[in-house]
């Protein structure tokens, strides 16, 4: 008696594909259960939770933008298309809209822009607080990056800023904060 016959059977009772698929579905089981592989996420090892600020522009199409983002009031920040939740306003402060106009001798000075359709929109600086995680690669809020450049959104009650961008990050120690 042959040990695989000419059907592709072990000892004429067992055929070896089914053996072999026994073999894989039990290997897998085990690699599951018994090495199961690292959990948790790389953005959280090795890493300290600190203070950050991060400043933003934007451009407000209303008349009263006092109140809209208030300090010290608290606000939803979505972070490349991704919620973050709520994070604090420090500081809201109007950016004025000038006008740079050259004079005769050469030299330029800047005045307030004439233009009426200026008085329908204006530009605030915010400036975000919170925590983040400080990574090798930079903070992290969530499970975002952020860096100059990254775009956010805000919003509130009354408001919906998009489009925006981070103008400038800065890590404070925790006494600073």
């Amino acid at each position: 008696m042959a040990i695989i016959d000419s059907q592709g059977r072990l000892f004429g009772k067992v055929n070896l594909l089914d053996l072999g698929a026994a073999l894989v579905i039990l290997l897998v089981l085990f690699g599951i259960f018994v090495f199961p592989g690292a959990s948790g996420s790389v953005a959280q090892s090795n890493t300290t939770t600190k203070p950050v600020e991060v400043e933003v522009v934007v451009r407000v199409a209303a008349q009263n933008t006092d109140a809209l983002l208030k300090p010290g009031e608290k606000t939803s920040i979505i972070i490349r298309n991704q919620p973050f939740g709520e994070i604090k306003i420090k500081s809201v402060k109007p950016l004025p809209d000038n006008v740079y106009v050259p004079l005769e001798n050469g030299s330029v000075k800047y005045t307030p822009d004439p233009r009426p359709e200026v008085a329908l929109s204006r530009n605030l600086l915010v400036v975000l607080e919170g925590n983040a995680q400080i990574t090798s690669n930079g903070p992290v809020l969530g499970n975002n990056k952020i860096k100059i450049g990254t775009p956010i959104e805000l919003e509130g009650f009354k408001y919906n800023f998009t489009n925006l961008n981070v103008r400038d990050i800065r890590i404070l120690d925790e006494k600073q904060a």
